[in-house]
């Protein structure tokens, strides 16, 4: 089973080798999607977790009891076209490459189904019209 989380980990937890101890302790892989991660602040994550049911739920609540906050990242990206002005500037830090300019028309295209809400989108467009939907 998969599970799409968003970690966010407390100053003091920041060096804790998270990835590690998911595999070794509770056989669970995780595929790092988005870090936001720095000495001394609080980092963020979010990240793929696959394994057995019982192994992510054990995974889980082992994260928690280390006081990282975990969430269920089920969001999704949406775009208001009435305010998308087709610069293009959020294709190019896209790293599934969900969000390209058609070639014949210049105006952006989004495959939904290639996204995978690392957001880097969002502070990247000028005129704010990425977002999520939470």
């Amino acid at each position: 089973m998969k599970k799409r989380v968003k970690l966010t980990f407390p100053k003091r937890a920041i060096q804790m080798p998270v990835a590690y101890r998911l595999a070794k302790d509770f056989n669970v892989a995780t595929n790092i999607i988005r870090a936001q991660v720095a000495p001394n602040q609080v980092g963020k994550l979010v990240v793929e977790l696959l394994g057995d049911i019982d192994q992510l739920d054990a995974a889980i609540e082992w994260m928690r009891s280390q006081d990282i906050t975990v969430s269920l990242a089920s969001r999704e990206i949406l775009i208001d076209e009435d305010v998308c002005v087709h610069c293009g500037l959020c294709t190019g830090v896209c790293p599934t490459e969900a969000l390209n300019l058609e070639p014949q028309t210049f105006k952006l295209a989004f495959t939904r189904s290639r996204c995978i809400v690392c957001e880097q989108c969002i502070p990247t467009c000028p005129v704010q019209a990425i977002s999520t939907n939470l």
